[in-house]
């Protein structure tokens, strides 16, 4: 179905050791978003999922903001991995 289309990015022992990384966290919830957004695409009126969605959003956003800040060249990688792009800075 479509889990199966979401690719592991982080093998199966990174998984197991480092649960707690920004990477880990912020790759869970990128395929949380990707999961959230095929289901939208189908019901459009659920407007519960929609604000998970948001909050989740959210919750990345603050977390590659936190990477950014903290080690530029691993926020990097990890936006090139993931292909999601840059947020707009003011």
């Amino acid at each position: 179905m479509i889990k199966n289309l979401f690719m592991s990015a982080i093998s199966q022992e990174e998984k197991e050791e480092n649960k707690g990384s920004v990477e880990f966290q912020v790759f869970s919830f990128t395929n949380k978003i990707r999961r959230l957004t095929s289901h939208l695409e189908l019901h459009r009126k659920d407007y519960l999922s929609q604000r998970g969605l948001r909050k989740i959003l959210g919750k990345r956003q603050r977390l590659l903001a936190y990477l950014s800040k903290k080690n530029r060249v691993r926020y990097k990688e990890l936006i090139s991995q993931l292909n999601i792009r840059e947020p707009k800075t003011r």
